[in-house]
């Protein structure tokens, strides 16, 4: 049955809207993203609007989600660059119990803010309708990009328009 689910979910993270550089699709969504209230990998309670000013990447993955493993480490790579220019990125975990995300870290550390959506409620909220799935929110708290598939999250070509929403930020003021 996950089997079949992760095929599914593989084929619906091939579409895209908008190319740009560097083979990437970015698919803008308008309006303010849903808020969420969630327990991370440690016990403590992670909210949206923690991250209010900053541009949050929000990306919705699985352990047994290959696509979304490989991902991991070239967005812990792009955290370390983002979090300099005003950016973030968290993780919210589909499903799973936090014994078998712990079980993944120990065979492949990765630093990364690790939330948990144990009944997936926020990830139904998000519209996640495949794995991996990402979001790319504005300072403000509203969508801007969906980015759906796995990504070199380190590439420029991907970072550079997530730091450009900090910088609009940056001459409103």
């Amino acid at each position: 049955m996950l089997l079949r689910l992760y095929f599914a979910l593989s084929l619906l993270c091939s579409s895209s809207t908008l190319a740009v550089a560097g083979g990437f699709t970015l698919s803008p969504l308008e309006g303010e993203a849903p808020g969420f209230e969630l327990l991370d990998i440690d016990g403590n309670t992670v909210r949206l609007s923690d991250f209010r000013g900053q541009a949050l990447v929000v990306n919705f993955w699985a352990t047994w989600c290959l696509p979304c493993r490989q991902e991991l480490p070239s967005m812990e790579r792009g955290s370390r660059w983002l979090e300099k220019q005003g950016g973030r990125f968290v993780t919210i975990n589909m499903g799973e119990k936090p014994e078998a995300i712990q079980r993944f870290l120990k065979r492949s550390p990765i630093d990364l803010p690790m939330l948990l959506d144990p009944d997936i409620e926020i990830s139904t909220q998000w519209g996640v309708t495949g794995l991996p799935a990402t979001f790319v929110v504005d300072p403000e708290g509203r969508f801007a990009f969906k980015v759906l598939g796995p990504r070199e999250w380190d590439d420029p070509a991907l970072l550079v328009p997530i730091r450009a929403l900090t910088l609009k930020k940056t001459v409103a003021e």
